[in-house]
């Protein structure tokens, strides 16, 4: 691989992934420390409650507490891991030979994350939902919490776009290969 002139857009573009990774590496991280806080500081949520006037028992919705902080943590482990395959891309495109099967195979594995990133935000807004429920029924005024439910249209996109541009740059490697076979 011949490496090409210093592209600003491409050192700029590392930089902010690089940023990403550890920023969701540290989260990730943090969320799945925090799955063990509502067991460890059960006793301290459930005087709280107790202070705000909530009539609820902490002990009936500490596990799906735990439950949205560990699917809040592969949420970031995903994105974690979409930026490292990302970064690999930008560094082949500016080695300049970004048309290889690994490509291919990064961007196929990014659609495919993508459409976890999806499937897993949906038992996170149902366990949400669920909880605003229970704590408004608990007597808890909760005026400022909204829950959307639903997938994102604009992650589909992204997904659909990601299996696209893994079958062009298949299909651009395979050219490659066969030009590269006829000289």
């Amino acid at each position: 691989m011949k490496t090409l002139k210093l592209d600003p857009l491409l050192t700029i573009a590392s930089g902010i992934l690089i940023f990403l990774i550890a920023i969701s590496g540290i989260s990730a991280c943090l969320l799945l420390a925090g799955t063990l806080a509502p067991f460890i500081f059960g006793e301290a949520f459930q005087r709280h409650l107790v202070e705000e006037g909530a009539n609820l028992d902490f002990s009936t919705i500490r596990w799906q507490i735990a439950m949205i902080l560990l699917l809040a943590a592969s949420l970031t482990a995903i994105l974690m891991r979409i930026c490292w395959l990302l970064r690999k891309i930008v560094q082949s495109v500016g080695a300049g030979d970004p048309f290889i099967p690994e490509n291919a195979r990064r961007l196929t594995q990014m659609a495919w994350l993508s459409l976890a990133f999806q499937l897993i935000g949906v038992p996170i807004m149902a366990i949400a939902t669920w909880l605003r429920d229970v704590a408004v029924n608990a007597g808890m005024e909760l005026e400022r919490v909204h829950v959307e439910q639903g997938l994102d249209l604009n992650g589909l996109l992204l997904m659909l776009i990601l299996f696209i541009l893994a079958r062009v740059f298949r299909k651009g490697a395979d050219m490659r290969a066969d030009l590269e076979g006829m000289v």
